[in-house]
């Protein structure tokens, strides 16, 4: 990396951090609720399976591949879906965590927005699993897939009729999709290194894994996107006087813009324009 790729780390400390304390207390609140939240979505069993049925019914109408495809991949060695599961059970959580440590450390006009946004797309995905339980495609039979969670380990559910630590019956949207998602765009947007376009393999080995697992629908990590994308537009920060959006990349200041912002000029552009005054 070098000045003109990698900010400067002064220009992300001229923002304010918001208190630890009230921050850890806020996410610890949200987790709480959304826990609670969901099982508040439990014994719609009925329901849920209704609904996979014409979540897989109306897949198959238009012509979505079908998540066998993927999982057929897995299900060339058992050392394969094991990793698969080990990646949807033990990921999800630590790398949004580490996420939100790294900005809340490094880019705090970051963190404030990112936070923002996985707060939005989270309490909408919780009431919509409560206005559309649904079961995963491994509990349905229609599908023909399966539960390599259960057949391969590790798994994280339960029997679902015992599980009282988790909703089984809330698969759209995806949240393992919409969190990949937003840590790889929020990523991208905080720094200026020429890796951070690699980000992108985040969310797509995760949809790869929520539907090979037979965790999730296609459709599931659609409307993961889908609230992903109206909360981005919803709380990005706006322009006082036109309303309109302003660019998430705060501005940071490199050794290059440095020299500008102080009227001088770095030698580079010294030499440049002492040749263009030559030839004139």
């Amino acid at each position: 990396m070098n000045a003109r790729t990698e900010p400067a780390p002064a220009g992300s400390d001229a923002i304010a951090r918001p208190p630890l304390v009230r921050e850890l207390l806020l996410v610890a609140g949200l987790f709480l609720v959304y826990k609670f939240g969901r099982q508040l979505a439990t014994g719609h069993t009925g329901e849920a399976f209704h609904n996979a049925q014409r979540v897989w019914d109306f897949e198959r109408a238009v012509h979505l591949p079908g998540e066998g495809a993927v999982q057929s991949l897995l299900l060339h060695g058992d050392g394969l879906a094991h990793l698969a599961n080990t990646y949807y059970a033990a990921v999800h959580f630590p790398a949004t965590g580490a996420f939100l440590v790294w900005l809340y450390l490094r880019r705090p006009a970051h963190y404030v927005w990112a936070r923002r946004v996985l707060a939005a797309v989270t309490a909408a995905a919780l009431v919509l699993h409560l206005l559309f339980p649904l079961a995963p495609p491994r509990m349905l039979a229609a599908t023909g897939l399966v539960d390599t969670a259960r057949v391969y380990g590790p798994s994280v559910y339960g029997d679902p009729a015992a599980d009282s630590l988790s909703n089984q019956f809330a698969a759209m949207p995806s949240l393992h999709f919409g969190w990949a998602l937003m840590v790889a765009i929020g990523l991208i947007a905080a720094t200026r290194s020429r890796w951070r376009w690699l980000w992108p393999a985040h969310p797509m080995l995760t949809l790869l894994v929520i539907v090979g697992a037979a965790n999730h629908y296609w459709l599931d990590a659609m409307a993961a996107a889908a609230l992903l994308g109206l909360a981005l537009a919803v709380t990005l920060p706006r322009n006082s006087s036109e309303g309109t959006p302003l660019p998430v990349r705060s501005p940071h200041r490199t050794a290059t813009t440095a020299g500008r912002a102080r009227g001088g000029l770095v030698p580079a552009q010294r030499d440049e324009q002492a040749l263009v005054g030559a030839g004139r």
